[in-house]
């Protein structure tokens, strides 16, 4: 049996957006972010981070700091009575200083590449799964992957290039109105 998921971008998305920070400590779930993502569980949605990491590109930081931030969302989404299903991860860019990891590739949003992989180790149905990112180029990849999306207009998304590929199912102003909105829409179906 396949099962659904929620795929959430990380910063400005689940967790406060601090750019490049890799510091565990200071990484804090967004207001509501408990209280929504235990509404999707209770529709039995399996929670998947989905993350464009160009730091590591750009030598900010190494890719051996995933694990502890990985760990981290982890334990904050445990304390909400959560487990977090899985965590991917781009450490590329195409103008990073860091030659192993100055590339376009398959994986880094706007590309569908990790949710292709999540879908493919995990068994999940992406055309019953969401796509849940404050900017266009969550909305495209998850639109490329065949889910459904949605944006969180919070002020992140600031260049509203739109195309075909970039346009939401629905948008939200937080978390927490967005796990609603999904919630509608599982009424419905």
């Amino acid at each position: 049996m396949s099962i659904k998921a929620i795929f959430l971008d990380k910063d400005g998305t689940l967790v406060d957006d601090l750019p490049y920070n890799v510091e565990p400590r200071r990484i804090r779930l967004v207001s509501g972010a408990g209280m929504a993502l235990r509404l999707l569980a209770s529709l039995d949605y399996r929670l998947f981070v989905v993350t464009n990491q160009s730091g590591i590109a750009h030598g900010c930081f190494g890719e051996d700091a995933m694990g502890p931030v990985a760990d981290r969302l982890s334990d904050l989404l445990f304390r909400e009575q959560l487990t977090l299903d899985g965590f991917y991860y781009c450490p590329h860019h195409p103008l990073g200083t860091v030659a192993k990891y100055a590339l376009a590739c398959d994986c880094r949003k706007p590309s569908p590449g990790m949710l292709l992989k999540a879908a493919l180790e995990h068994g999940i149905d992406l055309k019953s799964s969401w796509m849940v990112g404050d900017v266009l180029h969550d909305v495209e990849a998850g639109n490329r992957a065949g889910c459904h999306t949605l944006l969180i207009d919070n002020g992140n998304e600031t260049e509203w290039r739109l195309g075909p590929r970039r346009l939401p199912t629905r948008m939200a102003p937080d978390l927490y109105s967005a796990a609603v909105l999904i919630a509608e829409h599982e009424e419905v179906q």
